[in-house]
């Protein structure tokens, strides 16, 4: 009897339990049908709204034109001044803001596969001047959106605190003339509060640091792979400073070359072999092929003293000291990494050696090199004297990670050298008066690890080179003022007889100008050889059924003497 009401109670909270269960579900599943209504009635409600052929500025265009991987969101509200109030509006689906309320539109999609266009590339142009490649100022937008640390600070907090490239006067008079703009609409003053979401853009007028003039030789162009002969100081993709001063705008804009995807990438200060997949299939073939360890390549770099006779292989663990800029050092806690040297040559002072990076780590190489005691001869950073009194011979330094960063930037600060636009924007441990910008810092000269399969160079460029966005109506048209700059000289000129180029260029269009932007006032040196090349060249880059080289550089022939 007793079991037999055990059995019975059983039964009933059974029943009882999945009686409740199923009201609950009822319960959900009617909750979900009234908010899916809801939505629906919401969202008809808003198309009903919104007017017909909005086009806010030239990307809105292409808004939803999935075809080219253009922004896939909705036509964005029409805005409504930043930092004003009191207004009542519909917008949010449909939802009635508060007084004082801003309306803060969702974040828009982006395909991260977009490529650099012809409207890009038509934002400047070249010209040439003592045997460098220059670019003429333009505007340009630097966007980016509000960062969980800004969230119900003020603008002119957050550009006091983290924009110090220019003064907050600066950033005031920005606001008189419309350049600073939240979520579309005009800043009317910097005490507008920050919130999640906000879209920030900041129109500046852009300089572009100089690069050697040296011509850009495409060594095979097969329909599936782009093979060039980078030249030094030149970057592969826009990061930091540089953005037409990089190999995927010289390809664009003097080639007609675009929408490549990166296979590897070469420091800035290195030449040699640079290969790029045109399409995404031959992208994802070659990626497979490095995670095989199926590709080869092979370097030559001069470096100091007389390198040991025969095959050298370092094996020492590399770790990164600072992901943003790409420093590293050798470490116990670091990964795996092995390089084969052998040396060529000796020319009584220096050595010329042939590298083989067996994996594929940032800076591998100079790593490497300065660790054996041995670095390239003008390396501004592995070989820089901030390392210690051994520079980094046999991994030691006696400095933390933040002080070895704080001294590499005084350092090149104090020489006022070129590499401090490389080392200088958002450094951990860097003094206030460094500077940031909205554009996200450069790595010290770039890196050596292969991309993801499919990574396009414009991927890269957001990667590296901040949130960057179409320019806008504004934009264009300040940059249309400019026409000028396009002819004189204009960019065929340029590239076809530099001699013309530096005499037309003695003196530059007053368009080229701005009133606001500080760098218009500072006359800067030009940077010197040695400042843009470091002797280190990719000379080899091999497959199962490829093989794509270039000429050994100068510098390491056997004969070669350096000069002052």
């Amino acid at each position: 009897m007793v079991a037999q009401a055990n059995i019975k109670g059983y039964v009933t909270r059974f029943i009882c339990c999945r009686g409740f269960n199923e009201l609950r579900a009822r319960c959900f599943v009617d909750l979900q049908i009234k908010k899916t209504r809801l939505a629906m009635e919401e969202a008809e409600a808003e198309h009903a709204e919104a007017p017909p052929d909005v086009n806010t500025e030239p990307a809105a265009e292409e808004a939803g034109a999935t075809a080219n991987g253009k922004r896939k969101s909705e036509e964005p509200d029409p805005p409504e001044e930043a930092g004003g109030g009191g207004k009542r509006r519909r917008g949010a689906g449909g939802k009635k803001l508060r007084a004082g309320e801003r309306y803060i539109p969702p974040p828009q999609k982006r395909n991260p596969g977009v490529s650099f266009s012809r409207e890009h590339f038509d934002e400047t142009s070249y010209y040439f001047e003592s045997g460098l490649r220059k670019v003429y100022p333009y505007y340009f937008d630097f966007k980016t959106y509000c960062k969980g640390r800004w969230i119900g600070k003020t603008l002119r907090e957050v550009f006091r605190s983290e924009f110090r490239a220019e003064s907050v006067e600066y950033y005031e008079k920005a606001v008189k003339e419309g350049r600073i703009r939240l979520n579309e609409a005009p800043v009317k003053d910097l005490s507008v509060v920050l919130r999640n979401n906000d879209h920030m853009r900041n129109t500046v007028h852009r300089h572009e640091p100089p690069v050697v003039g040296t011509p850009l030789e495409i060594l095979m162009d097969d329909g599936e792979v782009v093979v060039v002969d980078k030249p030094a100081s030149i970057p592969v993709h826009p990061c930091g400073r540089f953005r037409h001063n990089t190999v995927i705008f010289i390809l664009g804009k003097e080639h007609g070359i675009s929408e490549l995807h990166t296979v590897h990438r070469l420091d800035r200060l290195t030449s040699g072999v640079l290969l790029f997949a045109r399409t995404l299939q031959t992208s994802k073939k070659l990626d497979q092929m490095v995670r095989d360890r199926q590709l080869e390549k092979e370097y030559v770099c001069r470096v100091e003293g007389e390198f040991p006779d025969g095959e050298l292989v370092c094996e020492e663990p590399i770790l990164v000291v600072a992901f943003k800029i790409g420093l590293c050092r050798v470490d116990p806690k670091g990964k795996e990494c092995r390089t084969a040297f052998r040396r060529l040559s000796f020319n009584g002072k220096t050595s010329v050696v042939r590298c083989a990076p067996l994996t594929g780590r940032t800076h591998q190489i100079r790593v490497h090199l300065q660790y054996l005691g041995f670095p390239i001869l003008n390396d501004p950073i592995y070989g820089s004297s901030a390392w210690g009194p051994h520079r980094g011979k046999g991994g030691v330094v006696g400095k933390s990670n933040e002080e070895l960063l704080q001294a590499l930037v005084e350092e090149h600060r104090s020489q006022e050298n070129l590499h401090l636009l490389d080392l200088m924007d958002d450094c951990a441990g860097v003094p206030k008066d460094s500077g940031k910008s909205f554009e996200e810092t450069d790595k010290l000269s770039g890196s050596s690890e292969p991309t993801k399969s499919g990574e396009s160079c414009q991927g890269r460029a957001e990667y590296c080179g901040g949130d960057e966005r179409l320019n806008s109506s504004e934009t264009a048209r300040l940059n249309a003022n400019n026409s000028s700059i396009q002819e004189l000289p204009n960019s065929a000129e340029s590239e076809g007889n530099p001699t013309q180029a530096d005499a037309a260029s003695q003196k530059l269009p007053p368009q080229s100008r701005d009133h606001l932007c500080s760098e218009c006032k500072v006359v800067r040196p030009d940077p010197t050889n040695k400042e843009l090349v470091m002797y280190l060249h990719a000379l080899r880059y091999k497959g199962p059924d490829f093989e794509y080289s270039t000429r050994l550089p100068d510098w390491a022939k056997e004969d070669w003497v350096e000069t002052d």
